[in-house]
This record gives C-alpha cells, structure tokens and sequence, in this order.
C-alpha cells in the first residue's frame, strides 16, 4: 500500500466518527438564510455546502487544509495533491512515494489515442480532453468493486485509486490534446525521471531551455488546483459524484462546467484584452493610454476581463503569485509589462463605478501573458491546463465525500408562482 493511502486509512474513520457527532448535537442549529434575491442569483452566499479541501474568504483568497496558498506557491502539484486529500505537507520520503505511485499509472490505454484520433480536427481542445477522461469509465476500479459489492465505508478507496489513475494520465492526455489540435507533430514520450508539471512541459514539445517554463508550470498547476466547492466545475462533479458515480463520469462532468465562459475561460479573454491594447497602440501601452482604453471598455458596455471576483474583495493571492513570477523572469516581455500596468491602472478606473464592489484583479487577470510568453499561444487550449490542475482538488474532493460517506446532493426547487406566495407577492 502507498504511503499515501496508508495515511488515508488511518484518518478517514477517525474524521467520520467526528462528523457523525458533530452533526449529531448540532444538527438543528441555522448556518445560512436564503433571501428571494438569493435563490434567483444562483445561490451566490448562501452556505448549504461542505467542502474539507479548501475555503475562499473574501479578505483572504484561498486556503487549502488552513494554509493561505501565499505560504505554498513554491510548492509542488504532487505536494498540493498530498495536502488537499490528508491536511498536511508530505515529507520528502512521502513525497518520492506518491511521485513514484503515478508514474507507475501514467500509461494511457491505446483505444484512447484512437478515439482522439478519431475526432474531427476542427474540434475544440475541450471537447476532446473531456471525451478522453469519459472514454476510459471503463477502467473505473470503483465502478468494477460497485457491482461486485462492498460495504459503503470501503467506497472511498477505489475511488482514491480511480483519482490516482486519473490524476497521473492528464498530463498525458492534455499534451496530446495540444499537439493533434494544433499541428504540433507526434505524440512524445513521457519523461520517466521528471515530475508531473516538468513531464507535462516536456510532452507539449515547447521549447523550455533553461527549466523557466517547467517553474511556471508548477505555479499555475498549483494555484488553479482548487477554490472550494461551490464553482461550477467543483459544484457538477461534486453533484454526479454524490450519486455514487464515479470519477471518470464526476470529472467530466464537472470539466465540462468549466469550458463555459463564466468559468474557465476567462484567463484567454483577459489576454485577449491586454493584446487588444497593445494592438491599439502600437506596442504596450502607457498607464495613461491604458486608463483611457479600460474608461472606454466600460463605456461600450462591456467588462476589463480579469478583475473583479464572486467572492474575492482583495486581489487574488494567485494573481499575485504570477504577478511575482513574472518580475523575476520576464520583466522586459512587452505582454507582461501590459499586464502589470493594466493592474496599476485598472483598479483606479473600476473604484470609480459605484456598483464595482470588488476592482482587483483575479488569477485569469495574469496567467494567460505568462503562458504567452512561454510559446503557449493558442487561446483556446488554455481551459485545459485549468482543467489538469483543478483535476487535483475535484478529485480530492471526491475521495473525502466517500470517505465521510455524504449522501446525495438534493436541494429543493420551487416555482416562481410557489415563491410569491412565500413572500406575499
């Protein structure tokens, strides 16, 4: 048994005795109320869902397992994976061991190749990433020992064993994705001896000379890992799962809520703007050229993509991480300098407009100029690297709800002529 797993078993019994009881004495008690503005505004606020791996509050950004994410960004996925799912950072022996397990599952079936193969060339890089995760159900370990029979405390390990299955495959899978999409040639190789950011950089092809590219990978498959449980994507996998799905249906599921543009798009939009200035003027912008150009996206009706947030009020923790990374490494990169100037000017601009409660900038704000800068220019795949990355946290997730046990999301709905009784309308 992994290192890992062994650890799992030891903590879960112990956390559902614990939720049991809590529960049990404090059942009765109200955490949320639910206004009629609030349930037409898609639930934004109201407090109905549990969620162990991470929280978001809105003058901090986000935690996983109790640390703010600002004392982890030089972390590694692995080191991220291992925290979501136990609560603590890995050791060196433990993480050698898990980094050892997933590349042991990082073989992708050949009918898979054969089914991406299969789909028109024109197809969007979602699409196909998502349609490879729900071709290989079949391989579900959860799925198989469901039909056989086990005992509902036994149902979180083989749903830890089809996220570790999962989890080790993506990089594979999202490499291959960019290079049949996009012309890049033939599938490459894994790199047996690298870790899975470094692994996934050296099966895109791009080029990545002096180990930049790998470090940036890192950071951005870490700060995207999670955000809670009420996103789209976290919300629709976490929704199919509580159905006693398993992981390859849950995760799909909950991917395919974030190709949508309110969702995990936005980073290419963001991009899209800042080299739409640069268009515009000749080159990136001066502060001044840039606060006119932001007054008159706002005029035209239209948003800066990139700031403001559901829930944050402060700027983004990740967005000041890429932030960072982009001083060190890139600062004379003409997108980069946009990107930085657009944070200096911006903010001012939308404090102006009286109903901007939040004016700062998220991590879709920043991202997409460092991929750019990396030789990663086509727009439309940059949902899947969210994707690979939020794959750590929703299968986490996943695993702790089995292993808690939580039964079927079922929330009730009601007709809007039901609703106006409620409030004597």
């Amino acid at each position: 048994m992994s290192m890992l797993k062994e650890k799992l078993a030891k903590q879960f019994p112990q956390l559902k005795a614990e939720i049991g009881a809590f529960v049990k004495e404090h059942g009765d008690k109200e955490v949320s109320k639910v206004t009629l503005a609030q349930a037409y505004g898609g639930l934004r606020g109201v407090k109905g869902l549990v969620c162990d791996t991470s929280e978001v509050p809105p003058d901090k950004g986000l935690i996983i397992r109790g640390i703010e994410l600002k004392h982890i960004t030089e972390k590694l996925p692995e080191e991220i994976l291992w925290l979501l799912l136990t609560g603590e950072l890995p050791n060196e022996a433990e993480l050698k061991d898990l980094q050892k397990d997933l590349r042991a599952r990082e073989d992708v079936p050949q009918y898979v190749w054969n089914v991406l193969d299969s789909m028109p060339a024109d197809s969007h890089p979602m699409a196909m990433f998502n349609t490879a995760i729900l071709v290989m159900q079949k391989e579900s370990k959860y799925a198989k020992r469901y039909s056989e029979g086990m005992k509902k405390d036994d149902y979180w390990d083989p749903t830890y064993e089809d996220a570790l299955d999962i989890i080790a495959k993506l990089p594979a899978i999202g490499a291959y994705v960019y290079r049949k999409r996009f012309n890049k040639g033939p599938r490459i190789e894994s790199d047996k001896t690298a870790d899975w950011a470094k692994n996934y950089v050296h099966m895109l092809g791009l080029p990545d000379p002096n180990g930049e590219f790998s470090l940036m990978m890192r950071l951005y498959l870490t700060l995207h890992c999670d955000h809670e449980g009420g996103n789209v994507s976290a919300y629709t996998a976490a929704t199919v799962s509580s159905a006693l799905s398993d992981l390859y249906y849950s995760l799909s599921a909950g991917l395919n809520g974030l190709a949508g543009p309110l969702h995990g798009l936005a980073n290419q939009e963001c991009l899209g703007w800042v080299l739409d200035t640069m268009k515009k003027f000749g080159g990136s912008p001066t502060e001044e050229q840039l606060e006119k150009f932001a007054q008159e996206t706002l005029e035209s009706g239209k948003v800066v993509p990139g700031y403001g947030h559901a829930v944050l009020r402060i700027t983004d923790p990740r967005y000041d991480a890429f932030l960072a990374f982009g001083k060190k490494y890139m600062p004379n990169d003409p997108v980069f300098q946009t990107v930085e100037r657009v944070f200096n000017v911006v903010p001012k601009v939308l404090s102006q407009v009286q109903k901007i409660k939040d004016p700062w900038p998220n991590v879709d704000a920043g991202s997409g100029g460092l991929l750019y800068h990396y030789g990663l220019t086509e727009f439309s795949y940059y949902t899947v690297l969210f994707s690979i990355s939020r794959a750590l946290g929703i299968c986490s997730q996943g695993v702790v709800a089995r292993a808690m046990g939580y039964p079927i999301t079922r929330p009730k709905s009601l007709p809007t002529a039901a609703f106006k009784k409620l409030v004597g309308a």
